[in-house]
């Protein structure tokens, strides 16, 4: 078996924070999109006109699934904040490790949120089983996308990837 071939990027530290960060701010604004948009479907809800047939139960699991919005928004966001906080004060590898935590949590807030709101809606149009096993499966199709299979692929490197973006940022150096 080949010995695992590792990435190495040549860029000094500081290079590699504003890289970091530069990649951060790009997944953040992603998921940002997706968040707004959501959470103004939300806000909306209790205003059209079916939203009073909904029992006491499919209330409680919009406020779950709106303050879950809530706060995955607040998190995204916040980054923003901190960074207008520590603007030009060096202290970009805190900002880098701040902004990871918030959009770690931001995702699982927005996970809590969009099967809370699939729940809702199945349950309010067609049963509460079927909202059970659609609910239950819109978490797994989260779960696997953003955690499973990240966390299986997590060591592999795709070489021809590799190659391609060393050549795309000129980081390519001599190998012995």
């Amino acid at each position: 078996m080949a010995p695992e071939k590792r990435r190495v990027r040549y860029e000094d530290e500081k290079k590699r924070w504003d890289r970091n960060f530069a990649d951060l701010l790009q997944e953040l604004r992603v998921a940002q999109t997706g968040i707004q948009i959501l959470f103004a479907f939300l806000l909306t809800l209790p205003f059209s006109n079916g939203f009073p047939r909904t029992t006491a139960f499919q209330k409680d699991v919009y406020i779950v699934a709106l303050l879950a919005a809530a706060a995955s928004t607040a998190m995204i966001i916040s980054p923003v904040a901190f960074h207008r906080a520590l603007f030009r004060q060096g202290r970009k590898p805190e900002l880098v490790r701040y902004a990871h935590r918030m959009a770690t949590g931001g995702l699982a807030f927005l996970l809590v949120a969009m099967v809370s709101s699939v729940f809702l809606v199945v349950d309010f149009i067609l049963s509460m089983p079927m909202a059970l096993l659609l609910g239950g499966l819109t978490a797994v199709f989260f779960l696997t996308f953003w955690a499973g299979i990240p966390w299986y692929r997590h060591n592999w490197i795709d070489e021809e990837d590799e190659e391609e973006d060393e050549e795309a940022t000129g980081d390519e150096q001599p190998r012995s």
